[in-house]
This record gives structure tokens, C-alpha cells and sequence, in this order.
């Protein structure tokens, strides 16, 4: 059976309506660069963004937003160092997906990467609560819109 309009084609992510229009008024471009960090059971490393920040109380995966002319991958490298005391080599950061979300005044736009070595003991330094979650868990943990399509892919990947 062909696909219309009011039927997504099979297989097409939950939520596609290939007949909404794009919605092409500018809007501000943020790019933010996060990771998985594994441990050796796979688990995933989650942050719980603290009180006083937009989306407080969500979990995330760790990262932040890259300076002017920073690669992500350096992004990264800081703000794992900054936020969670540890020393990552940009060689240890596997590139995995993207995610693309639209929010009321501007766009994300976030690679996500894996990582399994690093150096340093994990510290929560800018209060933020840690976990680490089973792939078959991400869900229980509340994201923010644009994370929550990357639970899935690791998921299946994991």
C-alpha cells in the first residue's frame, strides 16, 4: 500500500508528517556538542542540569555549547574538564548521531559522540546531580526535548 499525506510512510520516525511545512523563519543557530560517556558495563553517564539554569532538572548527556571557531570535539575536552573534572583526548571521541530541535527562539544543533576512556575521577563540579543509567533506562530519566531522540539510537546501539 502507498504512503499518503495522513499516513506516514512505514518505518518513518514517530512524530514525521511529510506534509507539515517546513518552517523556514530564521532563527538563531546554537550549536552544542554532548556525549555518552560508557562505562564498562555500557552504562551511560547523565547530568541533572541544576537549579537556576534553563530546562533545571532535566537530565543530559554531558557538554555545552562551543565558543567561536571551536571544533567539537574541543568543546568538549573543556567542558568535561570544567564540568566534570576529567580529561578527555579529542582521538578518545567517537562521533555517533546529531540531534536537530527547534525551540521558540532558536535552533540546536547538537553531535553527539561516545566516549569510553578518559582520565581524572568524575566529579560533579558545577552541582549537578550524576547517574548512570542502562541503555534500557534512558527513558525513565526526563529530557530535554532535543536529548530525547538520542535515547532511542543508543539504545539500539548499545
Amino acid at each position: 500500500m502507498a504512503a499518503t499525506a495522513a499516513e506516514p510512510p512505514a518505518g518513518a520516525p514517530e512524530g514525521c508528517d511529510p506534509a507539515r511545512p517546513v518552517d523556514d523563519h530564521p532563527v538563531r543557530l546554537v550549536l552544542v556538542a554532548a556525549v555518552a560517556l560508557l562505562d564498562a558495563d555500557n552504562r551511560v553517564l547523565l547530568a541533572r542540569r541544576p537549579p537556576g539554569k534553563p530546562l533545571a532538572g532535566l537530565w543530559e548527556f554531558p557538554g555545552g555549547k562551543l565558543a567561536p571557531g571551536e571544533s567539537p570535539e574541543a568543546a568538549l575536552c573543556r567542558e568535561l574538564r570544567e564540568e566534570l573534572g576529567i580529561d578527555v583526548s579529542d582521538s578518545c571521541l567517537a562521533p555517533f548521531t546529531f540531534a536537530s530541535h527547534r525551540y521558540s527562539d532558536f535552533q540546536l544543533l547538537m553531535p553527539l559522540y561516545l566516549c569510553r576512556r578518559w582520565n581524572g575521577v568524575l566529579t560533579a563540579r558545577e552541582g549537578q546531580e550524576l547517574a548512570w543509567a542502562r541503555p534500557s533506562r534512558l527513558g525513565d530519566y526526563e529530557m530535554p526535548p532535543a536529548d530525547k531522540p538520542l535515547v532511542a539510537m543508543l539504545r539500539d546501539f548499545l
